[in-house]
């Protein structure tokens, strides 16, 4: 039996899935909740096989959960649904472990085949997703995509550099180039126009 639980801040669509997942007879679901944070508390954590996760709820999104479950516990697994797969949103999915990413109209009963797939060992990716994800690369380099990330979340430029243990002016650097290639006219700009292409 695989045990899941599900995030998603839509209380009807995860209501309903929860019913539906239900009725299969290799899957329980331990538990639900509206919020990333929600998958973080439940407890006892090593009871969950896979987490399947909204990309876009309210506090932690879906990739930020998943990188905090993973870090945790490596040998959980994720599969991530999404109603938008911005440009980049996919690789930094993939990139955060997760094994799992399809859109939110996909049935229970084949949410139920990828979730048992995942488990295995293996990986799902919904073809037209991965079409619409992939559709141009990030010109932000790993440290300004670093740098952008702590920006959006509220670190100030002294912060960024005790966190990534670089001086404040190099960080001041990797701001400056960031803007300038995403033609922002501040780094909290330039921080949210990364992340609405998914590139943090």
């Amino acid at each position: 039996m695989i045990k899941i639980f599900i995030a998603d801040d839509e209380d009807m669509l995860r209501t309903a899935l929860v019913s539906l997942l239900e009725l299969e007879q290799t899957i329980t679901v331990v538990g639900h909740g509206a919020t990333g944070q929600a998958a973080l508390d439940h407890d006892p954590a090593d009871e969950i096989d896979v987490y399947v996760l909204d990309l876009e709820m309210p506090g932690l999104d879906g990739i930020e959960t998943a990188r905090s479950l993973l870090t945790r516990d490596p040998a959980v697994t994720v599969v991530m649904i999404t109603r938008h797969a911005r440009p980049g949103i996919l690789r930094s999915a993939l990139n955060a472990g997760v094994r799992g990413f399809v859109p939110k109209h996909t049935s229970a009963e084949q949410l139920a085949l990828i979730v048992q797939h995942v488990h295995g060992g293996g990986r799902y990716v919904d073809p037209d997703l991965a079409v619409a994800a992939l559709g141009f690369d990030s010109p932000l380099t790993d440290r300004e995509i670093d740098v952008l990330r702590l920006t959006q979340q509220g670190a100030s430029v002294a912060e960024i550099a005790a966190t990534l243990h670089l001086a404040t002016g190099t960080v001041r650097n990797y701001l400056s180039d960031a803007m300038a290639k995403l033609g922002a006219d501040s780094r909290h700009t330039a921080a949210l126009e990364a992340h609405r292409h998914g590139w943090i």
